[in-house]
């Protein structure tokens, strides 16, 4: 009976230690690509990233000019990425509350389906519906805001699914709790459930912005991009940090490309410091919940 039981353990000893040795092993793997990019892009970007280079945008700038900078570009992502955010943050979360606290029947699985069928849309494709509907069809023009509204489109279906499981993992107790207290199911989802799922929301919505953040395609066709400082984004065609690193990064001149690692190491902060200050958000109302 002893060696039995010493052998069982033996066993179950050496398939921990095999899988555990394949689980870091998969980590290793997956991190080193996302290292590598990281180590690479700080290496070619950090020399050209000083204070006038955030500080100055690109108007007046010849193409073997060594001056220049991409201020004008993180004025354009900030105020797009920040509208598309507002646009599609509440949005979301409404349609993901309808879903799982509200929505029965054959509406939940028809927005269900829609979801899934935009979360695989191309996002060239998104930025060439605004074209068509909102700077041609409208003649609206290009613009900031018409940028906002194509990455709000890419935003919407990741924020809906991932706050939808997040929803869904809220234990059914705390719900029959309040609506035992008289508390209306509208007043539950938001003051109940919705703070008690607020992190892993929070954590969807900083996927979704870092997807926007990125995105190139849309933004040719509907920011277009402009050389010079424009605080507005509903007054013509705008920059932002992806069309600044497209376009230096296309030039055939050295000065150019380093401007594009400059301008990818930036956007790489940006996000960094976005999600660090959401995850500090989310952690704070936590605290302030329990």
């Amino acid at each position: 009976m002893t060696t039995l039981t010493q052998s069982i353990s033996f066993r179950r000893r050496s398939v921990n230690f095999v899988m555990c040795s394949l689980l870091v092993l998969s980590l290793i793997v997956a991190l080193a690509p996302l290292v590598a990019v990281l180590t690479y892009t700080l290496g070619r970007g950090i020399h050209n990233l000083d204070g006038s280079f955030l500080t100055h945008s690109m108007k007046g700038v010849g193409p073997l000019d060594a001056n220049g900078g991409l201020y004008h570009s993180i004025i354009g992502t900030l105020e797009q990425v920040g509208l598309a955010s507002l646009i599609s943050i509440p949005l979301g979360l409404a349609v993901a509350i309808y879903v799982v606290e509200v929505g029965n029947g054959r509406l939940v699985a028809a927005v269900r389906f829609i979801v899934d069928v935009m979360t695989g849309i191309p996002s060239i494709v998104a930025g060439l519906f605004v074209f068509a509907f909102w700077v041609v069809g409208l003649g609206q023009g290009f613009s900031g805001f018409a940028a906002a509204l194509s990455l709000a489109i890419l935003m919407l279906p990741v924020i809906i699914r991932s706050s939808e499981e997040m929803l869904k993992l809220v234990p059914q107790e705390l719900r029959e709790a309040s609506y035992a207290l008289g508390i209306p199911k509208w007043r539950t989802a938001l003051s109940v459930v919705l703070p008690t799922a607020a992190s892993g929301i929070t954590t969807g919505v900083m996927l979704a912005v870092a997807r926007v953040t990125g995105e190139t395609a849309p933004l040719l066709l509907t920011a277009f991009g402009y050389d010079a400082i424009k605080n507005s984004p509903f007054d013509g065609p705008q920059s932002a940090l992806p069309l600044f690193v497209f376009s230096q990064a296309g030039s055939a001149f050295d000065v150019a490309v380093r401007r594009a690692w400059a301008g990818a190491l930036t956007l790489i902060v940006i996000v960094l410091v976005l999600t660090v200050l959401a995850r500090l958000l989310a952690r704070r109302n936590r605290l302030v919940i329990q």
